[in-house]
Parts: C-alpha cells; sequence; structure tokens
C-alpha cells in the first residue's frame, strides 16, 4: 500500500436478472461511498445479476457495457471498483472478479472453486489462475465466495504480495458464522486486510445475511453489515499491518520445506 486508504462496501440486495435495477442500486451506493472520501469499494458477487443461471449467458452479453459504465463512474469518482459479474470467454461463462481504477480494467480474476452444491459447475467453468493485481493504491488479492474455504489460495497470494483481498460474495443463510469465522480467519494467518461484499436478500430459495465485513491485519471487524442494504466505510492504515507483522513474524518463520508439496 502506498498509503493509508479508506476502504468501502456496498452491500444490496441484487434483484434476480435485472441488469438495470442492479446497476442504479451500486452506482448510488458508489456515489454515497465516494462522498465518504472512499479510495477502494467492493461490490458483491455476481451484482448485476445474481446467479440467474437460465438467462446468464444472455445477460453475461451485457457485461462489457457495464464495464464501461463502472469506467466512467469510476473515473469521475475516484475509485477503485472490485466485483464479480459474469463473463462470456467464447463458449464458456466464468464467475469473474473486474478490478476497475479511476476509469481503467486494472485487471481480472475467474473464480477457482465453484460451489457443486449450487450447480455452479454444472452452468460455468472455472477459472485456472490466482491473482495479485497492482493499483494506484496497492495490491489486491482476489477471491469469490466459496474460495473463502480454501486457505491455500490466499496464503498464495499473500507470498505473492497481497495486501488487501477483495472478495464479493453470495453467502447465504445458515452459514453466518462460517463467513465470519473463516473472513477473520483469513486476515490474522497472512496479516493481510480484507474486504468481503456479501449481498442481502432473498433470491429465490436461498436467503442472504449480508454481514459485509472490513477487517483488518490483526483480524479485527472495522466495520459490519446488518442484513439490510448499507454501505460500510473504514480506514485500512498501513503502518498497522507493518507492525503486525514485524510482532509476529510467520512469513519468517514458516517451514516451506517442510510443506512446500503438499499434494
Amino acid at each position: 500500500m502506498k498509503h493509508d486508504i479508506i476502504a468501502s462496501i456496498v452491500q444490496f440486495n441484487i434483484t434476480l436478472g435485472d441488469i438495470d435495477t442492479n446497476l442504479e442500486t451500486a452506482f448510488a451506493g458508489l456515489q454515497r461511498v465516494a462522498t465518504q472520501s472512499a479510495h477502494l469499494a467492493v461490490l458483491p458477487e455476481m451484482w448485476s445479476t445474481g446467479y440467474d443461471y437460465r438467462h446468464l449467458a444472455q445477460l453475461a452479453e451485457q457485461t462489457p457495457r457495464i464495464l464501461v459504465a463502472l469506467q466512467a463512474l469510476t473515473l469521475e469518482l475516484g475509485l477503485v471498483v472490485v466485483g464479480s459479474l459474469p463473463e462470456k470467454v467464447g463458449d464458456s461463462l466464468y464467475n469473474t472478479a473486474f478490478v476497475v481504477d479511476n476509469g481503467q480494467q486494472a485487471g481480472h480474476y475467474r473464480k477457482l472453486h465453484l460451489f457443486s452444491n449450487m450447480g455452479e459447475n454444472r452452468f460455468l467453468a472455472a477459472g485456472q489462475h490466482s491473482c495479485v493485481i497492482p493499483t494506484s493504491i496497492g495490491r489486491l488479492g482476489l477471491a469469490i465466495c466459496y474460495d473463502l474455504r480454501f486457505p491455500e489460495l490466499f496464503r498464495k497470494m499473500a507470498l505473492e504480495g497481497a495486501e488487501i483481498i477483495c472478495l464479493p460474495a453470495e453467502w447465504p443463510k445458515p452459514r453466518q458464522e462460517h463467513w465470519r469465522t473463516l473472513l477473520r480467519a483469513r486476515a490474522i494467518e497472512n496479516q493481510l486486510f480484507v474486504a468481503a461484499a456479501n449481498c442481502c436478500g432473498i433470491q429465490g430459495k436461498l436467503d442472504f445475511f449480508g454481514m459485509s465485513m472490513l477487517i483488518s491485519a490483526w483480524g479485527e471487524v472495522l466495520a459490519e453489515g446488518g442484513e439490510e442494504n448499507t454501505e460500510l466505510i473504514a480506514s485500512f492504515k498501513q503502518e498497522e499491518m507493518v507492525k503486525y507483522r514485524t510482532q509476529i513474524p510467520c512469513f519468517k518463520d514458516r517451514r516451506s520445506d517442510i510443506y512446500s508439496q503438499l499434494p
């Protein structure tokens, strides 16, 4: 991180398949966090459409125009925005987190771990690479929802220099305690900041609980949402991350000679 940053979350109830309504809601939230001097904003997983599997291929055709609109808005507001959208590449569909940095696409990440219990693997292709993306505010590691349950991914990103993990999600009830515990664990064990944006409200048979979080490199929850539409704001202080890594030198003391060849 080049300096302390003000991080934010835009949490909202995604209207299934209704791109225009979701854009209006998300963009209004981004404008509000910008008035609070936010540098970074994270949106939920599949924030433009929700998991509308039946129409996802058709809806994904609108993603390029959404990104153009998002580029214009971030340039106007001076924001770095992260959120996942359906991406169509040839005959394949991906759940892709895009990073838009002050009017420019800085990079993207395609979800690695597809949640078979919700049929993701039947409709979507899995990504093949983790990524850490340099931006104007620092190095962002990207993960999406179910990825949270795979600690190896987060350690890999930390070793590659990630300073902030941005995690868009659609994480439903009754798994609230898993969400809260795993997010804090990823921050603590990797000594980095976490900005996790969940959605809220009901989509079909699923009830999403919100509870988006901004978490310090010490694992402290700096801001947490409820079950309704909301925006969160918190300061990520670079000196604190440096201090924690000095006090508890996990990266220096790790025994990669023992576990670097995990199966």
